[in-house]
């Protein structure tokens, strides 16, 4: 019998067979070495290694960026500089490092100890690491502690306005919308959003007794129905403040704490969870004028850390804030579409991610399809939200996005 050679096996065989892993958590990682048998203290020192990371740094001076690029060289990573850091021809540039985690680990501590704010960029790096490790949170109401983690929660829009630009008009009385809420919660929502002043583009602002005539009824009827946190989704602190005292759990507001001086010190004060979210100027402007962005991703993670380290001062735990990029709130829709496709950037901030794209113009034109095509528009970006790492979904067809969701989960979280 003819015996046959390693090499001759490979070649009837089309050589060795090769596979492109692709895996979204180091939880995927180390699964996959438990199935080769790996022992449990090499899957432990391994997994670091496979996990590639890729970090911007804005403004360095070259000086400070050639360093960095030695070390992380002496360590087996890299860094990206810009054309003429190296002979030092340009003042300043962006750096981007290039490492596993392990290696970006390692070179934190090389420069823990070094001058020209080495140590600076060390403690920063080593938050940003722990943040993108965080996969679960506790966000504390007056009444619960709010659980996010391996599961997506369904947020169900409630407006109580005139002029909403979805679902404006739609109740004659309190009771209706309260009816509605309740249906929301039958069909699976995990949340209540209610809101007395439409922000839709161009939108104007609705006085303050007025806007407490629409919510604060609906808030009464159903806190004493409900078994799910009710937000109430305003800008002004005396309406977050009579919300909360009405049976609100949590004080969503879009301006995060921009347009009334007041809404710091009565979130802090409420005990509420808090969603903040980003958007330029006010709804009556703000798909107006230059909407450019020189870095969408990065002016807006900037935005995010000024408001919490602003909420901070304030009295306000960190931990208690739920980040929402805004979707479609001075964005064009080439940025919505781009939020939903980089919402992993936004975990270095360490907080839960909330999106709402629910029925939005950036999905396109409805034609003459009607609703129905806008919730199949609506649960594509739901599910690319949710793979792409948020915990919330804010949205009207609840019973639809609730299965969604579901689904979403199941492939994303696997």
């Amino acid at each position: 019998m003819k015996s046959v050679s390693f090499m001759e096996a490979l070649t009837e065989r089309g050589g060795y067979p090769l596979r492109f892993l692709s895996w979204t958590s180091e939880r995927e990682a180390a699964e996959i070495l438990r199935q080769m048998d790996v022992d449990p203290y090499g899957i432990a020192a391994m997994v670091p290694k496979m996990a590639n990371v890729n970090i911007h740094v804005q403004g360095l001076p070259c000086k400070v960026a050639n360093i960095i690029k030695q070390e992380m060289l002496s360590i087996g990573g890299d860094a990206a500089v810009a054309r003429g850091s190296v002979s030092c021809s340009v003042e300043k540039t962006d750096l981007v490092l290039i490492g596993t985690r392990k290696q970006i680990r390692r070179f934190t501590e090389k420069i823990a100890f070094q001058p020209f704010g080495l140590a600076v960029l060390a403690d920063a790096l080593r938050m940003l690491l722990e943040n993108l490790a965080v996969k679960r949170w506790e966000i504390r109401t007056g009444r619960r502690v709010m659980i996010l983690d391996d599961r997506t929660l369904v947020m169900g829009i409630l407006n109580v306005t005139p002029d909403s630009f979805s679902d404006g008009g739609r109740f004659e009385s309190p009771e209706d919308a309260i009816a509605c809420g309740l249906q929301m919660v039958a069909d699976g929502a995990d949340m209540l959003d209610v809101g007395g002043e439409s922000t839709r583009p161009g939108a104007v602002p609705v006085p303050l007794k007025e806007e407490l005539r629409r919510t604060l009824p609906v808030i009464r009827g159903l806190s004493g129905q409900v078994d799910v946190p009710i937000s109430i989704d305003t800008t002004k602190a005396v309406v977050a403040r009579e919300a909360v005292a009405a049976g609100a759990e949590v004080i969503n507001d879009i301006s995060a704490m921009r347009l009334d001086d007041q809404m710091a010190k009565v979130m802090a004060q409420s005990g509420a969870g808090l969603v903040f979210m980003h958007m330029r100027g006010v709804p009556k402007t703000m798909q107006h004028g230059d909407l450019h962005y020189p870095s969408l991703q990065g002016e807006i993670i900037e935005f995010f850390r000024e408001r919490l380290r602003t909420a901070q001062a304030a009295g306000i735990p960190p931990e208690q804030v739920i980040i929402d990029p805004g979707i479609g709130f001075g964005k064009t829709r080439g940025d919505s579409l781009k939020l939903i496709r980089h919402l992993p950037e936004f975990k270095v901030l360490g907080r839960p991610i909330l999106t709402g794209p629910s029925r939005k113009s950036f999905l396109g034109k409805q034609g003459d399809r009607g609703a129905a095509d806008l919730t199949a528009r609506t649960a594509a970006a739901v599910t690319a939200a949710i793979m792409n790492g948020c915990q919330i979904v804010r949205v009207h067809d609840v019973r639809e996005m609730k299965g969604v969701a579901a689904v979403a989960d199941a492939i994303a979280r696997v």
